[in-house]
């Protein structure tokens, strides 16, 4: 197998490895892809706390492929299924994972990428905001994430308005259904056009997707009295400040959306797989570039600079 290792600050070698064997409970992936994840990032610049050279395959955890070999005791899959994995070596051609940690995927996703980490994670996202028809929605930040929120939102008959301070993602957003589209630039013009949108109100639901201290702050100035705010952004490079005094007097929910039990992360692919079928949810546009396994140092550079037209990275074998 050939696996991925991160031997320093945003460098990386591939490194040929012998192949993993089952043990029990586990199945043996030989893996068709994996999805470049935001959170990849603090690690590719090689912070203090960073140790090199990393496992191999490690950070990539959004990857998919086919069923190779089992392990004793495994009943639920068969040599040949074609799975999403919530696996945690996937910058790799196989990993192992337990089987309590796959998804099957449907003949109908044949020859299609699947990094079901991040679906599910929108899943559970969108049923935690609890997104009702006719609610108003804002979305600050049209990334992957947010771009799969607006699809969901706005099947589920919510108006949706969609800021973010790219103008081809707002073009994304349109298509993906939002109502309104506006440049995230001006603090302060942003909550009066937000204002004047909603009639005074504020939006329902407030999604804040960047993981950054502005947004966060502006996310809480346009989330209604008795609205809720829903942080689904990565806040993992430092503390927060927040305005209790305007999240107190307003009455806001706050709902943290992230989710660490793996059972919780799996039902939320398997909505992923459904909504998928249903036709509420359409990734595969927004998986902008691909890239072999020897590309992995350009898809997360990409990922860092996120340069016009991009939305997502997946890292093929």
């Amino acid at each position: 197998m050939q696996a991925a290792v991160v031997t320093g600050p945003g460098t990386v070698e591939i490194q040929t490895l012998p192949l993993p064997r089952p043990g029990p409970g586990q199945v043996r992936l030989r893996l068709e892809g994996c999805g470049v994840c935001a959170s990849n990032l603090t690690p590719w610049a090689g912070p203090e706390w960073m140790q090199f050279p990393t496992e191999p395959g490690g950070l990539g955890h959004e990857g998919w492929g086919i069923v190779e070999a089992i392990g004793p005791g495994v009943a639920k899959v068969n040599e040949g299924d074609r799975v999403a994995s919530l696996s945690y070596h996937s910058y790799a051609t196989h990993d192992l994972a337990e089987e309590d940690q796959l998804v099957l995927l449907p003949p109908e996703f044949a020859d299609r990428p699947f990094p079901g980490e991040p679906l599910g994670c929108a899943m559970n996202i969108f049923r935690r905001s609890e997104i009702r028809a006719g609610q108003t929605v804002a979305i600050v930040g049209i990334g992957f994430l947010g771009a799969l929120l607006t699809q969901l939102a706005t099947a589920a008959g919510a108006r949706v308005i969609a800021l973010s301070r790219r103008e081809w993602a707002l073009e994304i957003a349109r298509q993906m259904g939002a109502a309104q589209r506006i440049p995230m630039d001006d603090h302060w013009q942003i909550i009066e056009m937000v204002k004047e949108l909603t009639g005074g109100t504020f939006c329902d639901r407030v999604i804040e997707c960047t993981g950054k201290q502005w947004p966060l702050d502006l996310s809480a100035e346009l989330t209604a009295e008795g609205g809720r705010l829903i942080i689904a952004g990565y806040h993992q490079d430092g503390p927060r400040q927040v305005n209790m005094q305007l999240w107190n007097w307003r009455g806001i929910d706050v709902i943290n959306a992230h989710e660490r039990r793996p059972e919780v992360y799996l039902e939320g692919v398997k909505a992923a797989v459904e909504a998928i079928n249903e036709g509420r949810l359409r990734p595969w546009p927004l998986l902008t570039h691909s890239f072999g396994l020897e590309q992995l140092d350009h898809a997360l550079d990409m990922t860092r600079d996120r340069p016009d037209g991009f939305m997502k990275a997946v890292v093929l074998y």
